[in-house]
């Protein structure tokens, strides 16, 4: 697997640096998301958990993959500024399970005091008309 880095563009308000790279993997499949994020790092001379992989596309037809990543000063700025997916995806958010929650323990009611029965009452015949 060879990294090549065709386009590099600072962002000093996000406190980034963008990158648009290539991927040659002539031998082998599309390589993972983690594998050129390991070895971006090293050619971007940033560790490992300052870079984010925005998106990979390999190249119908061809043995190149074509992607965007993006390098931070820090490992705040990144989680303030990516979108949660994107976290997930680098491994620098854990994926929330949307399943059923635990159920919350009810809140005790107060009990009501039972109504008082009243007598009954004695029926009377209605009038004929």
């Amino acid at each position: 697997m060879e990294i090549k880095i065709l386009d590099e563009k600072p962002n000093p308000l996000l406190h980034r640096r963008e990158f648009v790279f290539e991927v040659s993997h002539a031998t082998a499949a599309t390589p993972r998301r983690e594998e050129v994020r390991g070895e971006f790092a090293k050619l971007a001379k940033a560790p490992k958990d300052r870079v984010i992989i925005e998106r990979m596309r390999a190249r119908y037809g061809t043995a190149t993959t074509r992607g965007e990543a993006v390098v931070y000063e820090t490992v705040e700025a990144a989680k303030v500024t990516e979108r949660e997916h994107i976290l997930i995806r680098n491994g620098l958010k854990e994926k929330v399970a949307k399943g059923p929650a635990a159920p919350a323990e009810p809140e005790p009611t107060p009990k009501a005091e039972p109504a008082k029965a009243e007598p009954p009452k004695a029926e009377t015949p209605a009038p004929k008309v």
